[in-house]
């Protein structure tokens, strides 16, 4: 299978999730939305299982969020996140059928997740969130590690679409392409502002976009 397939998932696709695994188990309630291409259903899993080995408890705050699926997959992970958001400009018609699909399956996790319809401007954070965001493009992911690092509470970014205009390449783009230039300079730029910092990747054939950045205030 083609996980980084930008084809919508499908009642049809549910004969390729058959076993009992919670990640079969959440594809096939993404299959049954019938709203989210495979690629995101992989890149949502592949972060999630990352943050959750590394942050723990608190509340998910998931920026650029889409259809939320990120958050609620870390609130079926973790018990102890007290409270789930998803905050984006526009939040598609479509999330609630994936929002139903996962109550059907984690009435516990749905009843801690919510969507907002809001400016990331004005989302309020603490410092016991967890921040993520899985392809915020550009310099969104500027935006989302700033108000991270201004409230002191957990980030973890999965960057894409680098703008190689407006974001800040340290100066090291003679040395390393423009992308990860951009990305190497957003860890130092955590580490400056009193963070321990983690970089992993998530698997290359779902996405190339695939530098997992993370950190938590010291």
């Amino acid at each position: 299978m083609d996980r980084s397939s930008k084809n919508r998932l499908t009642g049809h696709m549910l004969p390729h999730f058959p076993d009992d695994s919670l990640f079969c188990r959440i594809a096939r309630a993404v299959c049954r939305a019938g709203c989210l291409p495979r690629k995101e259903l992989y890149e949502a899993w592949e972060m999630a299982r990352r943050v959750h080995r590394r942050f723990r408890g608190g509340r998910v705050v998931d920026l650029a969020a889409g259809h939320g699926l990120l958050a609620q997959v870390l609130l079926i992970l973790d018990r102890d996140l007290r409270e789930g958001i998803g905050v984006d400009l526009r939040i598609p018609q479509s999330a609630a059928r994936l929002a139903m699909e996962i109550r059907a399956e984690w009435p516990g996790a749905a009843d801690r997740f919510s969507l907002l319809e809001r400016d990331l401007n004005l989302v309020q954070l603490h410092p016991d969130d967890i921040v993520v965001s899985a392809h915020a493009c550009g310099s969104l992911t500027d935006l989302v590690l700033e108000k991270a690092a201004a409230a002191r509470c957990r980030v973890a970014v999965l960057p894409c679409c680098h703008d190689l205009r407006a974001c800040d390449d340290g100066g090291v783009s003679g040395w390393l392409d423009g992308p990860l230039s951009i990305d190497v300079t957003r860890a130092a730029w955590l580490r400056s502002r009193g963070y321990r910092v983690y970089t992993q990747t998530i698997p290359p054939d779902i996405t190339p976009k695939n530098r997992l950045l993370m950190g938590e205030p010291l």
